[in-house]
């Protein structure tokens, strides 16, 4: 293993997500491309038309970034559906360990999408994943801050985009995509950080690694 991690493997994500008009759709492809840019292997699912080669996808990923749009204050039914049909995989531990991020739109500039998030964080954790946050500062918030700002509207525990209830798939705010593509590219090397910490682990504490001599 090279001192940087160069060798090893590119992390591979999946983005499993919930849409139902088509806006968290388009996040899930930001989300998607954000990863790709810094080498991630990424497949983006939506889970309310899951295949048995899908849920293969979620169980050999290294990392999962969920997505939902925000009804009432919490997901969607799709996805609390698609929640619901991962118990034995909660049981037996399949994603123990993964990492996890979230990302959410709604029509209000609030809409309680601190909701769905902290609903999203607790469902990684019940699998037992490494939650991994947004890492931005709040956009927007002086005087000298625009609508155009990442994070304009100031979420921490992930991604949350607003869409005019109104408004077509083509006006996703541009700047709730490149939230978006952040936190994609953040759980990508967050992902891989934690796959050349691993790898080093396992190096440290093969037969070979304790058998050799000391000096």
């Amino acid at each position: 293993m090279t001192h940087n991690g160069s060798d090893i493997a590119a992390p591979a994500l999946a983005v499993a997500y919930q849409s139902g008009f088509g806006h968290t759709a388009v996040l899930a492809d930001a989300v998607a491309a954000g990863a790709r840019e810094v080498g991630a292997d990424v497949t983006v699912i939506a889970v309310d038309r899951m295949t048995e080669t899908d849920w293969d996808v979620l169980d050999g990923a290294d990392g999962i970034v969920f997505g939902s749009a925000t009804y009432m204050g919490n997901v969607s039914a799709g996805f609390q559906a698609f929640a619901e049909k991962t118990g034995r995989r909660c049981v037996e531990g399949t994603w123990r360990d993964k990492t996890a991020a979230g990302f959410t739109n709604s029509g209000a500039k609030s809409g309680d999408k601190l909701g769905t998030l902290m609903s999203l964080a607790v469902f990684a954790a019940q699998h037992h994943m490494h939650w991994v946050n947004l890492g931005l500062p709040p956009g927007w918030n002086s005087s000298r801050g625009s609508e155009s700002d990442l994070n304009r509207l100031g979420f921490w525990l992930g991604a949350g985009a607003q869409t005019d209830v109104d408004a077509g798939t083509d006006r996703v705010h541009a700047a709730d995509i490149q939230t978006c593509r952040h936190l994609g590219a953040r759980v990508a090397l967050v992902t891989r950080q934690l796959n050349i910490g691993r790898s080093a682990t396992s190096a440290e504490s093969s037969p070979a690694a304790s058998s050799a001599p000391t000096r």
